[in-house]
């Protein structure tokens, strides 16, 4: 793990410090910025969104599904865990704590739109940050491979409808029109950029090209989610401010939401004699979240000061510790898994 991934919660942190300050001090500046969209779409957000999620995208081998045969008990659990059970608990979590246990904390208002936020979270799963929780377990890299490979194929159709069903039940008017554009801008359209890249990059027949073309766009990627997050916290400096125990609200469903997760994926793994390089791999798919995704279909449907914006951002400052603290019970947990 790379010192930026490392230390990842540190770097959002300070983002998040600076996003508040410059929002509270230079507000005209996020309006002007606010205002440069076309099509529910904020240009500046949308720029910053590419440049994370293309390099990702390029480390996307369709090729490798060629191998789906091969140990399918890993498959079947990231693929039920990710589209069959995740989506919905978080969706059940964020109702039970916006609508009962923190009800009166927040206005109701606000928290359908935390629960959006959350609900978003919950049907993107993670593409890229999944490869670094794999390598520190030791996981098969070939076989997560695959795994993300086939999510973010299923993500291109599953992604909207999943996301309009659940935003429906928790009383949430969806815009098609929007959600599908989001779909096309944010998914489809990287991951064709990506396979064509990947394409031109192998046609070389250069060793670790595509290796070497990703790290050279990967300080881009660090500042492009950096960026993004100055701006949402500036954008919500107000309301952060002004209720500051929002963050904390917001933090505590999505950690029980990541830990249990972890905990059906993984001991359904153990007691399906899964081998431990696939079985912790697949749990950590699982639970962690494509946030990149999350963050721009947010601002698309419910605009850059929202609350559903605000949650997929906290969503990004919970995961890395919860991540870490996982990888460190399954490598202690290895011992037990038979194979």
């Amino acid at each position: 793990m790379g010192l930026f991934e490392r230390y990842l919660t540190v770097w959002v942190a300070a983002a998040i410090v600076l996003g508040v300050f410059l929002g509270a001090n230079l507000p005209g500046l996020f309006a002007s910025i606010a205002a440069l969209e076309y099509a529910s779409v904020n240009l500046v957000v949308a720029v910053f969104i590419w440049v994370m999620i293309y390099p990702m995208m390029v480390g996307v081998d369709f090729a490798s599904i060629k191998d789906v045969g091969k140990q399918p008990k890993g498959l079947v659990i990231t693929l039920v865990v990710n589209w069959l059970i995740k989506p919905f608990t978080m969706a059940a979590l964020g109702w039970l704590f916006f609508m009962v246990i923190f009800k009166g904390l927040v206005p109701p208002a606000s928290a359908r739109e935390y629960i959006a936020g959350m609900i978003l979270l919950g049907v993107a799963p993670c593409t890229a940050m999944v490869f670094v929780w794999s390598q520190l377990v030791k996981g098969d890299a070939n076989y997560t491979l695959v795994q993300v490979s086939i999510n973010d194929l299923i993500m291109v159709f599953a992604f909207a409808p999943i996301t309009a069903f659940l935003l429906g039940l928790s009383d949430i008017v969806v815009p098609w029109n929007t959600l599908i554009l989001s779909v096309v801008l944010y998914v489809l359209v990287p991951l064709v950029a990506g396979y064509i890249t990947r394409r031109r990059l192998e046609a070389t027949h250069a060793d670790h090209a595509i290796e070497q073309f990703t790290a050279r766009l990967k300080p881009f990627s660090v500042v492009g989610l950096l960026a993004m997050v100055v701006l949402l916290f500036g954008f919500q400096a107000q309301t952060i401010l002004n209720a500051p125990l929002v963050i904390a609200l917001i933090a505590v469903p999505l950690m029980i939401q990541s830990y249990g997760i972890f905990a059906i994926a993984f001991g359904w793994g153990y007691a399906w004699k899964v081998p431990f390089n696939i079985a912790a791999p697949a749990a950590l798919i699982g639970t962690s979240n494509f946030f990149e995704l999350a963050v721009a279909v947010a601002i698309s449907l419910f605009g850059l000061n929202s609350g559903a914006a605000l949650a997929t951002v906290v969503g990004v400052l919970v995961e890395v510790p919860v991540m870490l603290s996982l990888v460190a019970f399954a490598n202690a947990k290895r011992g037990r898994f038979t194979v």
